[in-house]
């Protein structure tokens, strides 16, 4: 992790991740507490968070448009709220939504509790944003694109870093890295110029519905996964 200032906003000092830096923070949390599955199948993520944190998710009412948020203390994270909604929603479209939110506040649990447990400057260093307050953040819904805030990129999150640190989060978790690769091993071909195995352009719609299965995710989430893992520019390398 890297700490830079940023070109806005007063004292705008942050942390930086690395994506390969996320998989790795993720990978080791999910095995230190025994939690890494041994093939590729859903993740216990509510578990996790109780292992991790201590804390068991609980559901709240929330204003329109509020998925959840992480409240934080000296000792880092000290509770995650989930809107009731979302758990009073039925269907598996829901549940999956459930638990990528969950995810996504394990996320900001494993990046950002040092922030909060610092304390001093932490309204500077969120550049006054109302989401976040000395103790929490409070994370929003997003119309645009399914419910997973910013998937379209950076420029999606109106600057708010922490919110795409713990997206990549959420999909570090849900989806490890390597659980992926074994999962799409029949439809990836051999590893191009960058040493990493490819998915052919053709076959990512399948391949997102083969990790929504597997995982037990929304297809957008698993389009997003593979976005991250198998990029648009590694086919195209190959063919020059």
């Amino acid at each position: 992790m890297k700490t830079f200032r940023a070109t806005s906003g007063p004292f705008a000092e942050r942390p930086h991740f690395e994506l390969y830096e996320i998989e790795r923070i993720c990978m080791e949390e999910l095995h230190s507490v025994g939690l890494f599955p041994t093939r590729p199948e859903p993740v216990r993520i509510e578990r996790f968070v109780e292992k991790r944190f201590g804390v068991t998710p609980t559901y709240d009412d929330m204003p329109q448009g509020v998925l959840g948020f992480t409240r934080f203390g000296a000792k880092g994270v000290e509770s995650i709220v989930v809107s009731r909604a979302l758990a009073d929603d039925n269907g598996r479209v829901a549940d999956r939504r459930l638990n990528t939110t969950i995810a996504h506040e394990a996320g900001h649990g494993l990046l950002h509790a040092h922030l909060f447990i610092l304390n001093e400057g932490v309204p500077l260093l969120f550049e006054g944003d109302t989401d976040v307050e000395p103790l929490r953040i409070l994370c929003r819904d997003s119309k645009e694109d399914g419910g997973a805030r910013g998937q379209r990129g950076r420029a999606g999150y109106g600057g708010r870093w922490w919110e795409w640190q713990a997206n990549r989060c959420m999909g570090a978790l849900l989806l490890p890295k390597q659980l992926v690769a074994a999962a799409l091993h029949d439809l990836t071909e051999a590893p191009g110029p960058l040493g990493r195995a490819l998915l052919p352009t053709s076959k990512k719609e399948h391949a997102a519905s083969v990790l929504a299965e597997v995982f037990d995710v929304n297809p957008v989430v698993a389009r997003l996964r593979l976005s991250e893992l198998y990029p648009e520019g590694d086919m195209s390398q190959l063919s020059l």
